[in-house]
């Protein structure tokens, strides 16, 4: 039987997240969208398929007759409103997935930590940002130490809602810590770029890493490892993809992006160039931000539906 899961939030994240649910997934079964608003899309799609839905938020979702079967719940709101999800919810026993840069509980890339956390109580899918391109930093770190990381995330307007709109600090800052402690390196910088482009442009991140040019053929470990990492992420984000051949260039000192490394001696700038593209089960093609997060997020809800649900234990 597949484990029952409640998404909360019923715009284009949580929306987006209910149809690959329902399509893709052999695990979890979507058991209520949760919402604010009694005239959103998301709740009017769901209602028409069966699905039973609340405009109550999450006192609406506890209060509805099905709730004691749900065993995971994802939230897809705002970090603001996650802190009060969180705090109804992990009480009763629900395992959470928070796709919001609230960042309560321990962060989440499938393919780097999949397997070290999906038995925590609450976690953290970072920022589409950081979903594009911890993998990244992760590989060359494998390869290397990075002394500095710095990634650029570029996103359409249009698909920049409201809660992605409210998150932005929240955005660089999750990031920033994700990648130093996920990816591995020493020091980060995350930046997100709202492109009001007609017509839309897929989602573009740029990934830069500061490493020393030691060892032998390191260029060809970089760019094997790095190879490797998109075609994991690709499995799960058809979309995700290298635009160009991963770049190396020396950094001497005095250089603007080399200062921010505080590391003496020569140094290599790595640059990685990625495309995301959307599935569009509801989302547009060229929102790749939220497609890798609902994409993220049903990775991390299976692996926990498999390893046992409802082996929560209440805060």
């Amino acid at each position: 039987m597949k484990t029952k899961a409640a998404i909360i939030g019923s715009g284009n994240i949580g929306t987006d997240l209910m149809f690959k649910m329902m399509r893709l997934s052999e695990a979890l079964e979507p058991a209520a969208l949760v919402g604010i608003d009694p005239e959103s899309d998301g709740l009017s799609r769901a209602g028409r398929l069966g699905i039973p839905t609340t405009a109550d938020g999450v006192a609406g979702l506890t209060a509805m007759p099905g709730f004691d079967d749900v065993e995971i719940v994802f939230d897809a709101t705002s970090a603001r409103a996650h802190v009060a999800n969180d705090a109804a919810l992990r009480p009763l026993g629900r395992r959470i997935v928070d796709l919001t840069p609230a960042a309560i509980g321990p962060y989440v890339v499938p393919s780097v930590n999949l397997e070290d956390h999906h038995a925590a109580p609450n976690v953290n899918m970072v920022t589409c940002g950081g979903q594009a391109t911890i993998p990244i930093v992760a590989a060359v770190s494998a390869v290397t130490a990075v002394h500095y990381a710095e990634i650029v995330a570029a996103i359409s307007s249009r698909s920049a809602g409201p809660g992605t709109r409210a998150n932005i600090d929240e955005f660089t800052r999750t990031t920033r810590a994700a990648i130093e402690r996920i990816g591995g390196a020493q020091r980060a910088k995350a930046i997100i770029i709202l492109n009001p482009a007609d017509p839309p442009l897929i989602m573009r991140d740029t990934v830069h890493c500061l490493v020393s040019p030691d060892g032998t053929e390191i260029e060809k470990r970089i760019r094997s490892a790095v190879t490797a990492m998109v075609g994991q992420v690709a499995a799960y984000v058809p979309g995700y993809r290298l635009k160009q051949e991963v770049q190396f260039v020396p950094r001497p000192a005095g250089h603007g992006l080399r200062t921010l490394a505080d590391e003496p001696g020569e140094l290599l700038q790595v640059s990685v160039f990625l495309e995301v593209e959307g599935a569009a089960h509801y989302l547009p093609a060229y929102a790749g931000n939220l497609d890798i997060m609902t994409s993220a997020a049903l990775q991390v809800g299976e692996r926990i539906a498999r390893s046992g649900a409802g082996t929560a234990v209440p805060a």
